[in-house]
Order: structure tokens, then C-alpha cells, then sequence
């Protein structure tokens, strides 16, 4: 009798189907890659021709240069090799998709990243019954139980009222993190104009392109201090405590990252005011993904994968780890 997803063969550079002669997120050069979305430990240049939505596309264009591309829209259906597949939304960021395999009369569905919480710059995660679910497990313990977004950018809006002569100056991920912080705060009703690093420029470009509203964005390079002051800058994580940020004025050093929840990481890079924001799903809401997909079988692909595993095996859901490499631990 064979096995559920026998004709899947996850290897350590990434999932392949070989009946398709394909790729699902490969870390190394291949002939066919299906992405699931636009960072670099899915995404990668070099591939033959790339499968992937629009967006994402458009974002390995500005990471890598021009692709070989096909572009997938979400629902589109398409076949390769006796594989019927399409892309529904992830939540994770502009473009990113959950790829539902379908073989043999079962459903396999790649998640990639993903989250569960309303985000403004991207689809929402689609909710699809599959047989096996693949899922990440960046925040796989109990412990990353992620707060409401809101009340995290009030912090960063109370520094920066409390101190009109300092900056507050945000570390975000250049893609995804910064822009849903900005297009959080213009939710929320901050119409000031918010400074940007230069790394930042061309995605925030990006998105707007896309329809996302960032408001209005400045340079904050070659900036007087004085104009800074009272203001929120956005920079790379790496740029928080470099050279170009000593020329500012006494920034308050602020992180937005799931890993905040973490205070030792929030210690190791100086980071003043640590905001927990996150675009990977927290333990619950790995937890209600598991439960709402409802899979006889799970296989976690990367992150904390003993406490998932042992969580499903409690509930005699079937589960396995993937060892898969090339995973970066992002500053998410």
C-alpha cells in the first residue's frame, strides 16, 4: 500500500516532484522552481523558468534581476505532468502563496511562510482542506504568542509623543516588515511623513506600485537632524546600530520582529524599544491552521519543529520534520 504524498520527495534543497520535473522553493539553481514567495530562503535567482503570482515575480525582478517567469494568479488552474495545482494566498507578504498540489486523489498543500492576522499590504490566508499540510514552524513553541499589532505601534507612537527631540528609528525586514509597518501606522491614522532608508526605497516602491498606500516616504539620508526630530525612520535591521545611523538625532532604537518576544535578542542589538510583530504565524495560530485544514498528515518544514510534531502526535495526527536546508532565521 503506499504511502499519503509518496509522490513528493522533499530533500534537503527543497521539495520535488518528480513527476513534474519540479521544484517547490529549491535553495539551489534549478530547471523548473515553483515559489511560494519573494524572500531569500524561498526565492532564489538562476532557476530556468520560475513559477510564482505576479508579485512575487516582481519582487525576484528587483532581488535578482530579470526572470524566466510564469506568472500564477491566485486560483489559476494548471497541470504538470499528471499534477494538478493552483496558488491561494499565504498572509505572509505582498504576493506570497500556499501552492495545493493535487495527485492521485490526494491534496498536498506547500504553505511556505504564512500568518494568520489581518495585514493590509497582502491577501489573506486562504483556508484550504488538504491530506497533508506542510506547514513552518518558525514560532513553534508555546512561549511566541504574538500581541495584537495595534497595541505594538502604540508604544512606537507614545515614544515618539513623550520625545519630540528624538527620533524613534524602526529595524524592519526590507520586505514585507516595512511595509506593513508603515501601512499599519497610515491605518492608524499617522499622516506624518515617515523617513526611509535608501535599502528600503525600491520595495516600498514596489508595493506602491502593487496598490499598497505608504503615505508619503522621504529620504532620510542628507536630512538635517532637525528635521528628524519627532520623526519615524525606518531602516534594514543591519543599519540600526551601523555608521549611518550615528548621524541621527539620539534615535530611540526600536525592533519590529516576533523574535522581540525574545529579550535576549532585543539585548544583542541594543534595541530600546523592542515591538513584537511578526509575519510568520504564532503558536496558536499554527495551531487553529492545523485544525481548520484539518490534514491526516503534517510535515513541518523548518523552525521549531519538536513541539508541532509532538503537539499533532498528541491528537494522533500523523507528522513528520522535514530536514530541509538553506532556511535563513530571519529577522522576520
Amino acid at each position: 500500500m503506499s504511502k499519503l504524498g509518496d509522490w513528493i520527495d522533499p530533500q534537503p534543497s527543497g521539495i520535488y516532484l518528480p513527476a513534474a520535473d519540479a521544484w517547490v522553493d529549491p535553495s539551489q539553481s534549478v530547471a523548473r522552481a515553483l515559489v511560494t514567495h519573494g524572500h531569500a530562503d524561498h526565492a532564489r535567482g538562476g532557476h530556468g523558468e520560475v513559477w510564482a503570482t505576479p508579485e512575487t515575480l516582481a519582487i525576484m525582478d528587483v532581488r535578482y534581476g530579470a526572470q524566466n517567469a510564469r506568472p500564477v494568479a491566485y486560483g489559476e488552474a494548471l497541470s504538470l505532468g499528471g499534477i494538478d495545482f493552483h496558488f491561494v494566498p499565504a498572509g505572509h507578504v505582498l504576493g506570497s502563496a500556499q501552492i495545493v498540489l493535487e495527485h492521485r486523489g490526494e491534496r498536498v498543500i506547500v504553505s511556505g511562510d504564512y500568518k494568520r492576522r489581518e495585514d493590509p499590504t497582502c491577501a489573506p490566508f486562504k483556508v484550504t482542506p488538504c491530506d497533508v499540510f506542510i506547514t513552518e514552524a518558525t514560532f513553534g513553541l508555546p512561549v511566541f504568542r504574538h500581541p495584537a499589532t495595534h497595541d505594538e505601534l502604540d508604544k512606537l507612537l507614545e515614544a515618539l509623543r513623550a520625545n519630540p527631540d528624538r527620533c524613534v528609528l524602526v529595524g524592519a525586514y526590507a520586505l514585507g516588515k516595512a511595509q506593513r509597518v508603515i501601512r499599519e501606522l497610515r491605518v492608524m491614522g499617522f499622516d506624518d511623513p515617515i523617513y526611509i532608508h535608501g535599502a528600503l526605497q525600491r520595495l516600498c516602491d514596489l508595493y506602491v506600485e502593487h496598490g499598497v498606500d505608504l503615505g508619503e516616504l522621504r529620504p532620510a539620508t542628507g536630512v538635517a537632524k532637525a528635521e528628524l526630530q519627532g520623526r519615524i525612520i525606518l531602516c534594514p535591521p543591519g543599519a540600526l546600530n551601523d555608521r549611518w545611523s550615528r548621524r541621527l538625532p539620539d534615535p530611540i532604537t526600536a525592533m519590529a520582529s516576533g523574535w522581540m518576544r525574545v529579550r535576549q535578542r532585543a539585548r544583542q542589538r541594543n534595541v530600546e524599544l523592542p515591538l513584537i510583530l511578526s509575519d510568520h504565524a504564532d503558536w496558536d495560530e499554527l495551531i487553529d491552521t492545523i485544525r481548520d485544514v484539518a490534514p491526516r498528515e503534517v510535515w513541518v518544514t523548518h523552525g521549531r519543529e519538536d513541539a508541532l510534531v509532538h503537539w499533532c502526535r498528541q491528537r494522533q495526527i500523523k507528522a513528520r520534520a522535514l530536514d530541509l536546508s538553506g532556511y535563513e532565521d530571519e529577522d522576520d
